[in-house]
């Protein structure tokens, strides 16, 4: 089974147009045919992006809601044969960036966690938020498919020291909720995948209560250099806020993890690999992020 987690950069039908992936919002009226065409050359990269993975599985980030899903597939995805009978995007926290699962098989026990509050989860709130408060500013949207639990979270991107200690609680929510739902979580089969919004630092990552002999990061044994998984072409920026962690049981059954970068900018001079033919140098692009997936032996 093939698992795979790709942010889309804001993918959102309005009316019968399909934002491209970028971040400004444009009113419709103001849109020239050269920028709606640009919008869809986007959207014709991400689908192809998502075809070449060949996923089973795909945890989508940054998706509007269903019509926007259903959309995106019948109008990118069909026409190239990348089918997804199993589509869900459910209503989080944000507003207009929601997490979103497709595949190609059924899933069980779908629940999304909007809202989760602290009290619920046991966690203090942090400064300024009651206990009532919810606890992920997304979602984190769990299904069980093949035999493993999928977790595709979206955390909130740490700013400042107040926002930090809202993204370490949703790490925190995270592991409370496999260690509830497994009584040996370490022999389970659980998999945490998307967009997690913290970069790589050398101590104190906020991402410790996850990481530090709880899951298995399946980029930890590359070279750094080659973990990236976000550009900013603005800023000529590179971060890796897209992890696939897995539980210690699943991680053997793991094999070929890549982190697909051939629909990002070209200006992201760190990848050297072959891109898609039409992908330019800021755009069009399939999106600021990369789509990784990994085979999974279940």
């Amino acid at each position: 089974m093939r698992i795979a987690t790709f942010n889309v950069q804001n993918l959102r039908l309005r009316e019968d147009h399909l934002d491209g992936a970028r971040d400004e919002g444009v009113p419709l009226a103001k849109l020239s045919a050269e920028e709606r065409a640009l919008d869809a050359r986007d959207r014709a990269l991400t689908a192809q992006v998502i075809a070449n993975a060949d996923a089973d599985v795909l945890a989508l980030q940054e998706v509007f809601d269903q019509r926007t899903l259903d959309a995106f597939h019948d109008a990118h995805l069909a026409p190239i044969s990348a089918l997804y009978p199993h589509r869900i995007c459910v209503q989080g926290n944000d507003g207009r960036r929601h997490v979103a699962l497709m595949s190609r098989m059924p899933w069980a026990q779908l629940q999304s966690h909007a809202t989760l509050n602290y009290a619920d989860i046991g966690l203090d709130p942090p400064n300024g938020e009651t206990a009532s408060a919810s606890v992920f500013r997304r979602d984190c949207l769990t299904a069980s498919i093949g035999g493993v639990l999928i977790l595709n979270v979206h955390f909130k991107a740490p700013s400042d020291a107040a926002t930090l200690e809202v993204t370490r609680r949703e790490a925190l929510a995270v592991r409370k909720l496999i260690e509830r739902r497994f009584a040996d979580p370490g022999d389970a089969r659980w998999m945490i995948i998307g967009d997690l919004n913290v970069n790589d630092v050398p101590v104190g990552d906020v991402l410790d209560v996850l990481t530090a002999g709880f899951a298995v990061d399946l980029a930890a044994d590359q070279p750094a250099a080659e973990r990236w998984t976000y550009f900013n072409a603005h800023y000529n920026s590179y971060a890796r806020p897209d992890r696939v962690l897995v539980s210690p049981a699943l991680a053997p059954l793991c094999r070929n993890f890549e982190v697909r970068r051939e629909g990002m900018s070209s200006a992201a001079l760190a990848y050297g690999g072959a891109r898609l033919d039409d992908v330019g140098l800021v755009r069009p692009r399939a999106s600021d992020h990369a789509l990784l997936v990994v085979e999974v032996d279940v």
